[in-house]
């Protein structure tokens, strides 16, 4: 329905430029929006969301109040791939004036509404608001620390509860809502910013004199009486052919907070510690292993290739064992060379937009209150990275003395995209058979696949084009004709074996950091804490590198110099770890119970780890690329 709307021509005659700048480039604190005393404040809906189901519904999928015109907002690419539907609503306020007991709507119940309402909350739906473009939370008290509040974001469509004496369950619906908005007030002026939208509903059965009309006054919440709504003792049931009115109040509450400071209340840290706990344990692993590369690098490498330049005959030379020995094979092209080619191109293009992305977001350009804006950026991004992905699969390709740059260039153009677009695809027909707001439109879908085709194959193809084009990277050693045979390997260097030993340590230096990712993804809650992030990606890159470059010395000393695509898996086999953890949040953090949420959750998490399988390993990849170039040019080799 809303995705329909979106225009896929206004995003391609805007997209190199302005569609960029609008959604990434966003500084908060840019444009407040000033309102005067009276002043008309429109509150907009968005979706339903459930933690249980991970299934987004527009709001009127339910039959709550409506405007006299249901008006849609333009939603960006980010927004739509989210789920956003964001709708006006018959909530309307004006600047400064408190309201109490304002009737919205009476509604009877039929059979098909009392079970739609009650399937919503069973499932733990919330219900999504926006006014200037503050999202609506409540407020709930930590019992643990004194004064502290934290924010659950919407509120619940309702409750299931049991009256005194009763065994049997009934389903309540929360039909009174009393919003707080929190505005900072111009000393200078008489004008005011909204800085806070909160809410605290209410379950009540309104009660009210004789027959039914627009004049009716109610008896359970009356503004002339100064009777307001405070509990819930006598909740609004819902069955069939019951009424239920819908009703709210308005406060307004002056605040110190200033209006570029709004989003700080929403994004506060109440777990900063376990972060800093987390980096330092990151930090542990990382200062372990480079006290690793750095006895290798100082004392071992220096020692033996000292002791390499002053052996004075062949003959002394073939008494040595150790790295020296397979220089004549170490840069023999791999089988498979195409594949690994298009894998590490992959991995650059992945790289280079998580590197921009972070940057942006440390700078503040993408801004919370551009809701969708990290993800249009970072699909804008994945596409223009393309040249990268080109350039760095073609140079590799001529390395390997390969001659079919364009078929490795077509591959690195189509085989990751092609693998998440197909299961991305499942995934959206899943949803669609819900009827879930968070299925993406045919319109939506064409447009990512004319960014795919339009932009990122073409410009795959120009960075190949001039990566193929440059000079072959030179071997520091040449290259013998016939192969060496491989000694017998020991156990523990067997290639499965210190593969999975590889991917344990960067997913150590990461998951606790994954723990707040994944719960912010699936429990929706705010993730704004790119500070810490970006340590946590520097820490990985050093320990992705520093285990590969350890791991690639203990095989090369070992005489098995097969080291191109063990240098990839090693760091890439901590994807399997994140994937394993994954399945673990799912069992004991989520109250997952469809199975098309679960299908849902394990489809993306796949995708996920598909990713950081292809980031990691391309990480690995040339830490050990450049390890072995510098040992080996290190050594006379007569």
């Amino acid at each position: 329905m809303a995705g329909h709307r979106f225009d896929v021509a206004w995003i391609f005659s805007l997209l190199a430029f302005f569609f960029f700048r609008a959604h990434c480039f966003y500084l908060p604190g840019v444009a407040p929006e000033d309102f005067q005393k009276g002043s008309q404040l429109l509150v907009k809906v968005n979706k339903l969301t459930s933690t249980k189901t991970q299934l987004p519904y527009s709001y009127y999928f339910l039959p709550f109040c409506q405007p006299e015109h249901i008006v849609d907002s333009a939603e960006n690419l980010g927004e739509v791939l989210r789920g956003d539907r964001i709708e006006n609503s018959p909530y309307v306020f004006k600047m400064g004036e408190p309201q109490m007991c304002n009737i919205v709507c009476r509604k009877i119940l039929d059979k098909k509404v009392a079970k739609a309402f009650k399937e919503k909350i069973d499932d733990e739906y919330r219900v999504n608001m926006i006014l200037d473009n503050l999202p609506l939370v409540v407020p709930i008290r930590r019992p643990d620390r004194e004064n502290a509040v934290v924010y659950q974001y919407g509120y619940h469509v309702g409750l299931r509860g049991k009256y005194a004496g009763s065994k049997e369950e009934k389903h309540f619906i929360n039909n009174h809502l009393t919003f707080t908005v929190k505005y900072h007030k111009d000393p200078l002026s008489d004008s005011a910013r909204i800085v806070g939208f909160e809410v605290k509903p209410f379950s009540v059965k309104h009660e009210y004199e004789g027959e039914w009309n627009e004049k009716t006054r109610l008896t359970t919440c009356d503004p002339h009486a100064k009777r307001a709504v405070t509990t819930s003792e006598s909740p609004q049931e819902v069955e069939e052919n019951k009424e239920i009115i819908f009703t709210y109040d308005v406060e307004f509450q002056e605040s110190d907070i200033k209006w570029a400071s709004r989003w700080d209340t929403y994004l506060l840290m109440a777990d900063d510690q376990i972060h800093w706990f987390s980096i330092v344990n990151s930090l542990m692993i990382v200062i372990f292993l480079s006290g690793m590369v750095a006895m290798i690098m100082l004392r071992t490498l220096y020692r033996d290739i000292s002791k390499y330049n002053q052996l004075e005959t062949q003959e002394e030379a073939q008494e040595e064992t150790g790295w020296k020995l397979v220089h004549g094979d170490v840069f023999r092209p791999p089988t498979n060379s195409d594949l690994l080619c298009v894998y590490v191109g992959t991995g650059v293009q992945f790289c280079g937009m998580i590197i921009v992305t972070m940057i942006f977001a440390l700078l503040g350009f993408l801004s919370p209150s551009n809701r969708g804006g990290l993800i249009t950026a970072m699909l804008l991004l994945w596409v223009f990275m393309g040249l990268f992905a080109g350039y760095s699969s073609a140079r590799l390709c001529k390395l390997f003395k390969g001659t079919k740059w364009k078929k490795v260039t077509l591959k690195t153009a189509f085989m990751f995209p092609a693998t998440v677009f197909a299961i991305f695809f499942v995934l959206n027909a899943l949803i669609w058979g819900q009827k879930s707001s968070g299925a993406v439109p045919f319109g939506t879908m064409f447009a990512l696949v004319l960014l795919w085709f339009g932009i990122s194959v073409p410009l795959v193809y120009v960075g190949s084009y001039f990566g193929f084009k440059k000079p072959a990277i030179e071997d520091p050693v040449k290259t013998n004709k016939i192969p060496r045979q491989i000694p017998e390997q020991a156990w523990y260097m067997n290639p499965a074996f210190s593969i999975l030993l590889g991917g344990i340590l960067p997913f150590g230096a990461v998951f606790i950091e994954l723990f707040f990712i994944l719960t912010s993804i699936w429990l929706h809650q705010f993730y704004y804490i790119f500070g810490f992030l970006f340590i946590v990606f520097v820490i990985l890159i050093v320990t992705c590198a520093e285990i590969t470059v350890v791991l690639c010395y203990f095989q090369l000393c070992s005489e098995d110099y097969r080291w191109w695509w063990r240098s990839y898996l090693t760091s890439g086999s901590s994807a399997l770890y994140l994937f394993l953890y994954a399945a673990f949040y799912f069992f004991t953090k989520l109250e997952i119970t469809k199975p098309v949420s679960g299908v849902l959750y394990f489809g993306y998490m796949l995708i996920v780890s598909y990713a950081f399988f292809v980031l990691t390993g391309t990480i690995g990849f040339y830490a050990c690329f450049w390890f072995t170039r510098l040992i080996y040019s290190s050594v006379k080799i007569d």
